[in-house]
């Protein structure tokens, strides 16, 4: 796990991002979105966020692939990488993250739904806050991330994110 933490998220090299945010740093904002949006969804924030936490541990085998290498390569199954990440756990921890991973990838329970809505949401967020420090074409980013998100929540915070400055909480 702690690759995940050199991993960067590549695309944002593309927009220009020097240094931009680490795997692990998107995967910690990603399980705290997803539990507040399962919070107010009705679904279990813990099962949500625990999905989000395993969403892509994956990338510390393939690094992280940005959407353009889609022309060019098959996207990688991370059921089988974790697969093979897991293979040496313990019975109840190898079937506890490969079942998060399933039911994550399926992409059909609640709990799935809002832990999507919250990778999504993040990247909308990190990508705001670049543009808030000089970061340009993101636009991309950001109308990706809206035309995605599945639930009332998320649109919601979505919305109040496009609109609102970042350090706006500074200003109470």
């Amino acid at each position: 796990m702690g690759v995940l933490k050199r991993v960067r998220r590549a695309g944002w090299w593309h927009a220009g991002v020097r240094d931009p945010e680490s795997v692990a740093e998107h995967t910690m904002r990603v399980a705290q979105l997803a539990a507040l949006i399962a919070a107010e969804e009705g679904a279990d924030p813990a099962r949500s966020a625990f999905l989000a936490l395993w969403h892509d541990t994956q990338e510390t085998r393939t690094g992280d692939l940005p959407h353009t290498v889609k022309g060019y390569l098959e996207k990688p199954d991370p059921r089988r990488i974790t697969a093979d990440q897991t293979a040496e756990l313990p019975e109840r921890s190898r079937d506890a993250v490969r079942t998060a991973v399933d039911e994550y990838e399926a992409g059909q329970s609640h709990e799935a739904l809002c832990a999507g809505d919250a990778d999504k949401l993040e990247m909308l967020l990190q990508a705001i806050e670049y543009r808030e420090v000089g970061v340009h074409r993101v636009e991309g980013w950001i109308d990706s991330a809206l035309k995605n998100l599945n639930t009332t929540t998320a649109r919601d915070i979505a919305q109040a994110a496009i609109t609102l400055s970042p350090l706006a909480w500074r200003n109470r």
